[in-house]
């Protein structure tokens, strides 16, 4: 655990230093859990977000995009649930003074019973090395047995508290699972609390005429409330989906651990809207669908797993999350709903306004099915920055810090560097910066030694630092260095687009 707080501590720091991310209003000491994108974090905020729109959208037909606002009628909160059951529970530490999700203290209660089997499977594939069924073991090890046990009883004991909102049920477990606080190490609970996480605002001047509104807690119910502008303006057919990016905010209390939780934030959601009796079909498509879109990264296929959920939402026939590896622990990465037809149903029933489809194949309208895909923004630039930071040992005793951003997505794909700053060098090298920029995000750097530019740009996850020397004024070649091999080849200036190209290209990520 312990090298775990090092790891993000390590890219908390990275993040600031290089300009990834800085501490809200940091010259008033900050805001609490609000951070600000730096220079390169912006660009691979950008990135990022392209990837996700070009895979869901371009490669698409059948799915479009919109950018609703991010004030709504009053009205869509009430229908959506988020006025009457948009609470967390909440529970207070009486020695440390802090407060925690009581679900999600019981989530890591069972997390750590889960990596109790993983090292009883470790240690079982050490002892019988080729011979080991690894399905069989866990079938049958009776240590290995005893904690499934345990894990499904405290699941089917929180699933039961969180679905008849039985607090005191919750509180229960806590205690009964003896759950220490992970700041002061007492069992010196409060009860449990529940608490409304959206924000409220006033709309207009005076406000005592004013009408109470609120920010959106989440980007869904914007594509739910244009599904029929959408659907005519567009000639669109079931099944058709909607993608949106967007900020939403969140009243959390308990906002911790960098831009993993914050108050505001960025989502990426898409809702395919499909025939009733089909959304398991599409909910299975779009499971896998997610998951090669996150591993395509080659992020490491171990860092991610899916998590059925225990409580299923008010709208939601089936849901799961892909979760990740964060230096936290495997955390919600992005979540996969089927959300029935709840929101639209909701929408008719409080708007008066009739929200079917009519279906030419079928010859009658229906209220459409929905299945949502909807991934954290900034969760996603989390998991890209934290599984592509590391500090290297070299061959010859150095070290260097790398981040080994993939290339599609990394803020700057290559850096020019003149050798020295004078024999016309410069102007070599904006000369080659200016035929690339057009498809390429390009750095300039000329200070310092040649050695320490290279481990500048490894330390921002630039894949290609191409260095201009007085050979290159002769011949119109260039030595061009790879970011992760560190190796250094000579190649003429008329092949730079091309090789650079061949590996930052965000189509190799979407084939």
């Amino acid at each position: 655990m312990e090298q775990r707080e090092d790891k993000l501590k390590e890219v908390i720091s990275h993040a600031k230093e290089y300009g990834f991310v800085f501490p809200s209003s940091e010259i008033y000491d900050g805001l609490a859990a609000t951070y600000d994108y730096g220079q390169l974090g912006v660009e691979l905020k950008n990135n990022i977000k392209a990837y996700w729109w070009k895979a869901m959208v371009q490669m698409h037909e059948n799915i479009v995009g919109l950018d609703a606002a991010i004030f709504m009628h009053p009205t869509t909160w009430k229908a959506s649930g988020h006025v009457d059951a948009f609470n967390d529970p909440l529970i207070d530490n009486k020695d440390s003074k802090k407060r925690y999700r009581a679900d999600v203290l019981i989530e890591e209660h069972i997390e750590k019973i889960r990596q109790k089997i993983d090292k009883e499977v470790e240690k079982g594939s050490k002892k019988f090395g080729d011979d080991f069924d690894e399905v069989q073991f866990r079938a049958n090890n009776p240590n290995v047995v005893r904690n499934k046990e345990k894990i499904a009883a405290i699941e089917g004991r929180m699933k039961d508290a969180l679905e008849h909102n039985d607090l005191e049920g919750v509180y229960q477990l806590i205690v009964d699972l003896e759950i220490s606080c992970p700041i002061s190490g007492s069992k010196n609970w409060t009860e449990v609390r529940q608490f409304n996480l959206m924000f409220s605002t006033e709309l207009g001047s005076v406000a005592g005429d004013a009408s109470t509104i609120y920010l959106r807690p989440e980007t869904a119910q914007g594509i739910f409330v244009n599904f029929l502008n959408v659907q005519k303006s567009g000639r669109m057919k079931v099944p058709f989906g909607i993608a949106q990016i967007g900020k939403a905010f969140r009243n959390e209390i308990v906002a911790r651990q960098f831009i993993f939780r914050m108050r505001e934030f960025e989502q990426m959601e898409m809702q395919f809207f499909v025939r009733p009796g089909e959304e398991m079909k599409w909910y299975e498509y779009w499971k896998s669908t997610r998951e090669k879109w996150h591993k395509a990264l080659n992020l490491g296929e171990k860092l991610y797993r899916f998590h059925d959920h225990i409580k299923l939402a008010h709208y939601a026939n089936a849901a799961c999350d892909i979760e990740f590896n964060f230096p936290m622990g495997f955390k919600e990465l992005e979540g996969i709903h089927s959300r029935t037809d709840f929101d639209l149903k909701q929408h008719e029933h409080y708007s008066g306004k009739k929200l079917q489809y009519f279906d030419p194949e079928l010859n009658q309208n229906y209220v459409p099915f929905v299945i949502e895909t909807s991934v954290g923004l900034d969760r996603m630039f989390l998991a890209v920055l934290s599984a592509a930071y590391s500090n290297e040992l070299l061959e010859d005793g150095t070290e260097r810090t790398v981040l080994s951003i993939p290339p599609a997505l990394a803020p700057y794909k290559v850096a020019v560097l003149p050798l020295t700053k004078k024999d016309g060098l410069p102007e070599k090298a904006r000369a080659i910066i200016d035929a690339l920029k057009f498809d390429f995000n390009c750095q300039y750097d000329e200070k310092d030694s040649i050695g320490k530019r290279y481990r500048r740009q490894d330390a921002i996850g630039t894949p290609f630092s191409v260095t201009v020397d007085h050979q290159t004024l002769e011949d119109n070649s260039v030595t061009i260095r790879d970011r992760d091999t560190m190796e250094q080849v000579r190649i003429p200036v008329s092949e730079l687009h091309q090789v650079i190209d061949s590996k930052v290209n965000m189509k190799h990520l979407l084939n």
